[in-house]
């Protein structure tokens, strides 16, 4: 089992841009830079077995949780535990697949079993992965 966490907002997926002549990737410097976070806890060589994906995305609340005046770092009772707002979250766990592919696993499709989660953090937000052998 591997188990690690990136600091700093989850992000998503963004759309290839593809034209006459050139393809974009617009997420490219945001995945090296995950990447780069997280390259110290890759296996010797890429996994090549089926794998279990856990992964937890914590976003920071917004100001509206919280009361006002002197109740303003008490959360609000009807303050949501689970994020739906955008970015979605398969976009999210494709930034994280595409991001590890190649240096943890040898391809996407040695993942056969995803569980992943959006919520609210009233810490620091981040991104958790747990990669599992099956």
């Amino acid at each position: 089992m591997i188990s690690f966490e990136v600091l700093g907002e989850p992000k998503a997926l963004k759309r290839h841009r593809m034209g006459k002549g050139f393809n974009y990737d617009p997420s490219k410097n945001d995945k090296s830079d995950f990447l780069w976070q997280v390259k110290k806890n890759a296996p010797p060589a890429p996994l090549d077995r089926p794998i279990h994906l856990k992964i937890t995305f914590s976003f920071p609340r917004p100001k509206s949780h919280y009361g006002t005046g002197k109740n303003s770092t008490v959360l609000k009772a009807t303050a949501p535990i689970y994020h739906t707002a955008r970015p979605d979250i398969d976009n999210l766990i494709k930034f994280v697949c595409d991001a590890l592919n190649t240096v943890y696993w040898k391809d996407d499709s040695c993942i056969c079993l995803t569980e992943a989660l959006k919520v609210y953090t009233d810490g620091t937000p981040k991104t958790e992965v747990e990669i599992i052998t099956l």
